[in-house]
């Protein structure tokens, strides 16, 4: 049985692995890591645990919580884990990081984007980029795991077998996406207000949402046949709803692609994928049919008055697009089984 720890265990996608873990066949004991409640029992936080989780939350420090594990959790804004995370923190355990400093293999770019300084550039190339489908072997034998964001989750495997097999061209993709408000995290901001975004969409992060280079990066290495980097458009919108990644992205197909090329790529490379479902072609996935669940359901159209494909992914954002995947990326780094506590149905309606 595992020890884990979950720091920022009061951040909503803290609190979603604090949900999934407390349910893990193979997790014995849980340490809730807070800045903010440090000594308050977890379900005075989320009354949600009450009578599952009710130890007091901890000092969340990496190191100290790091001997006491065999897997911690980093559920923190950017710039902190790659100031405490070390060659000596990995010694004691597997760190899988659910924010943006170790996703870049460039620390100029990610310097660039999120304007803070990387505090560890030299363990970079130790860490593996966890898109848990895409990069198992590497998982496997990782002590750093940098777990994607939930837009870019939802993005690259909608459209990695495409490139992976040149069904489009690289420099004609845009993306539309749309979250809901638990993306936006806990803290309180004016944005996310009930009364600022109930009944009302918004983009935002036009031309620099900080995704963008993470999408960029992960897509150029699917594009790997053509060795052309991709460089693309992304925009975000903010929807009035809890939960759910909506992603629709548009491209040029490359001469003499049909439908029954891209149908049979999303087989080949997903078929066997217990957590994609590539529904049937006229079927679009809608964000209530993943709600609390780690799948990724997609589904595409050719239009042929315009030769582009469009291709729709749906995650829910605090599981697949969180979460759910870092215990997935737990699940294989530790040899488990990769469905073992992840494998709840979507609920509905909810």
């Amino acid at each position: 049985m595992l020890t884990v720890g979950v720091i920022g265990a009061t951040g909503y996608a803290g609190a979603e692995l604090m949900r999934l873990l407390c349910r893990h066949p193979h997790v014995g004991k849980i340490l809730a890591g807070s800045h903010s409640y440090v000594g308050q029992p977890y379900a005075s936080v989320y009354p949600n645990f009450h009578k599952i989780h009710e130890f007091p939350c901890q000092d969340a420090a990496i190191a100290s919580m790091a001997r006491q594990c065999d897997v911690v959790f980093l559920s923190l804004p950017h710039g902190i884990a790659s100031q405490q995370v070390n060659e000596s923190v990995l010694a004691e355990c597997v760190i899988i990081d659910l924010g943006a400093d170790f996703r870049l293999s460039d620390p100029l770019v990610y310097e660039s984007w999120y304007k803070t300084v990387h505090g560890s550039p030299h363990l970079l190339k130790q860490a593996v980029y966890g898109l848990s489908e895409l990069q198992r072997d590497k998982i496997a034998a990782s002590r750093l795991i940098a777990n994607p964001g939930c837009y870019t989750t939802c993005s690259i495997l909608t459209l990695h077998p495409l490139l992976a097999e040149s069904l489009i061209d690289s420099e004609t993709i845009i993306i539309d996406a749309k979250s809901g408000v638990s993306g936006a995290g806990r803290s309180e901001k004016l944005g996310s207000l009930f009364c600022e975004c109930d009944e009302s969409i918004k983009p935002y992060g036009v031309t620099n949402h900080r995704h963008t280079p993470e999408i960029e990066e992960q897509l150029t290495l699917s594009n790997g046949k053509t060795g052309k980097p991709v460089v693309l458009t992304f925009t975000p919108h903010l929807i009035p709803m809890n939960r759910g990644i909506l992603v629709t992205a548009y491209a040029k197909l490359n001469e003499g692609v049909r439908g029954k090329d891209i149908a049979d790529a999303y087989a080949r490379h997903y078929g066997n994928e217990q957590f994609i479902r590539i529904l049937s072609q006229g079927t679009f996935p809608e964000t209530r049919w993943v709600k609390g669940s780690n799948y990724c359901d997609i589904g595409f159209a050719v239009d042929s008055r315009t030769d582009r494909v469009v291709a729709c992914g749906a995650i829910d954002n605090l599981v697949k697009g969180a979460a759910g995947q870092a215990v997935q990326n737990m699940n294989i780094v530790c040899a488990l089984d990769e469905q073992a506590g992840i494998d709840a149905i979507p609920a509905f309606p909810l």
